[in-house]
């Protein structure tokens, strides 16, 4: 009888340890998965603002003087451009080079370029903006300055495109907000797994107390328990995860590693060990410190 009795302890207590490892590795693979949305959104968007750009172009010269030094006059107005906070970097297109991009970017052919008057495609400078000046407001600022130069003829506005970005960093946000409520929901998820866990064990901690054993003694082999089932899990979550990013990224056209991820893998490890290790003290203490009679109705 007492062999039966042992044979369906065990076999309770394993269920309720897969139910555990299990729980953890569920939550922990949807937050670890939100936790990669969010790394490679930030990612795009940081990549997206490194490309953004501000055309300005410049006034032709009519005089036969003034044409001669425009290449100088050009040169340092790019010089002066250089020492602005904004600018990260900058590209001057000539004339010529100009007329390359025009037949390039239209797919003009020689026969369409005589259509067109010499020198029709002005010389510009492209700049680069750093990451931090792009939005709507910074850049309506940066091409303001730039219009006012009395060389410059026109600047081409990209306000509404830097306005998207600031969407883009928007909805990060609220990726980032809806992982943090996912966090607090898994939390109280495993912590009730946990419980149930430290319920069925109820008895055998008072009994434990009641002969002797200090707090300590009890608590210890839950909570070394508790550390590996939360450590099993979060390597459980960290393996779909890596499964599923394996299979994913390339049909994403996305990079197979990103630096980001080791955070993320070590977030999620400590996620799962603290989460149990503390659920299953917090349990454990609790029983110690009620009643035998408080036992069955708690």
């Amino acid at each position: 009888m007492s062999k039966t009795s042992d044979r369906m302890n065990n076999s309770r207590l394993r269920s309720s340890n897969i139910t555990v490892v299990v729980s953890i590795a569920l939550v922990l693979f949807l937050l670890g998965l939100f936790g990669l949305i969010v790394v490679n959104s930030s990612d795009y968007a940081e990549h997206l603002k490194n490309q953004f750009e501000i055309e300005a172009y410049f006034k032709e010269a009519k005089d036969k003087k003034d044409i001669e030094k425009e290449p100088e006059v050009h040169k340092a107005f790019l010089d002066s451009l250089r020492t602005k906070p904004f600018v990260k970097s900058l590209k001057y297109v000539d004339k010529e080079n100009a007329l390359k991009m025009a037949k390039n970017q239209l797919g003009l052919t020689e026969e369409d370029l005589a259509l067109f008057e010499e020198g029709i495609f002005p010389p510009s400078v492209v700049m680069t903006i750093r990451p931090q000046y792009v939005d709507s407001t910074r850049v309506d600022s940066i091409t303001s300055v730039l219009a006012s130069y009395p060389i410059i003829d026109s600047v081409n506005n990209t306000s509404s495109l830097a306005s998207i970005y600031e969407r883009i960093d928007t909805i990060i946000f609220w990726l980032i907000a809806l992982a943090g409520l996912f966090l607090v929901i898994s939390i109280i998820l495993i912590n009730n797994s946990i419980r149930l866990k430290i319920f069925s064990k109820r008895f055998t901690i008072k009994t434990m107390q009641l002969v002797g054993a200090k707090r300590r003694f009890i608590v210890k082999p839950f909570i070394i328990q508790s550390f590996w089932l939360g450590l099993l899990g979060a390597v459980l979550a960290i393996l779909a995860l890596g499964g599923l990013w394996y299979y994913a990224a390339p049909k994403l056209d996305l990079g197979l590693w990103n630096e980001k991820f080791q955070w993320l893998i070590l977030g999620l490890l400590v996620t799962g060990i603290i989460i149990a290790v503390f659920s299953t003290f917090w349990a454990t203490w609790k029983y110690l410190k009620l009643r035998t009679d408080q036992l069955y109705y708690s």
